[in-house]
């Protein structure tokens, strides 16, 4: 049975997603031309768009990655942010740029972005490829976002609902009734 029965609407179709990410790394890549930065990716829901986004990139790079855990099954953030898996990589004095799949309340971001600033990197910057300004509680800075979104509960392309939907290929409203 298909999981696209689950979905009540197509918020970002595949092929939006991709001329987006498209545009987003040449303007990365224009941005860093001569540097080598470190791009780190938040597990596991920006994978995908990291593995999109890396290709669209034409200067070197290098990758990272870091779990941090707010949400568990629920879809809405229980609010106490954890790092569950650490960089291996030494940041100081690096051009940084988080990967982040969806700035919702902030509160993940703020948390990231004031832990990796007392690393002492050279600067950080943050790729965001969906953002629901109506939920933010923190005010984060996006230097670069893929789309605006309204406050609806999305799933597909990495984003879940409790470990399901993260494979398909477009933006998708979860139908209401199945998280309830």
């Amino acid at each position: 049975m298909s999981i696209e029965k689950d979905i009540a609407d197509i918020l970002i179709g595949a092929e939006e997603l991709q001329a987006k990410i498209a545009e987003l790394g040449r303007q990365i890549s224009e941005d860093y031309r001569g540097q080598n930065p470190l791009l780190i990716c938040l597990l596991r829901g920006a994978v995908v768009f990291l593995s999109d986004l890396i290709r669209a990139i034409d200067i070197p790079l290098e990758m990272d990655f870091m779990a941090i855990s707010s949400y568990g099954a629920s879809t809405e953030s229980s609010g106490v942010v954890r790092l569950v898996m650490d960089l291996k990589s030494n940041i100081m004095g690096r051009n940084v740029l988080i990967v982040e799949d969806i700035v919702d309340s902030g509160r993940t971001l703020a948390y990231i972005l004031d832990n990796l600033q007392t690393r002492r990197p050279a600067d950080i910057k943050v790729c965001a490829l969906l953002s629901k300004p109506s939920r933010r509680e923190v005010q984060v800075e996006l230097d670069y976002l893929g789309f605006e979104i309204p406050d609806k509960f999305v799933v597909g392309y990495g984003l879940d609902y409790a470990e399901a939907y993260r494979n398909l290929p477009f933006i998708g409203v979860l139908k209401p009734e199945l998280y309830k």
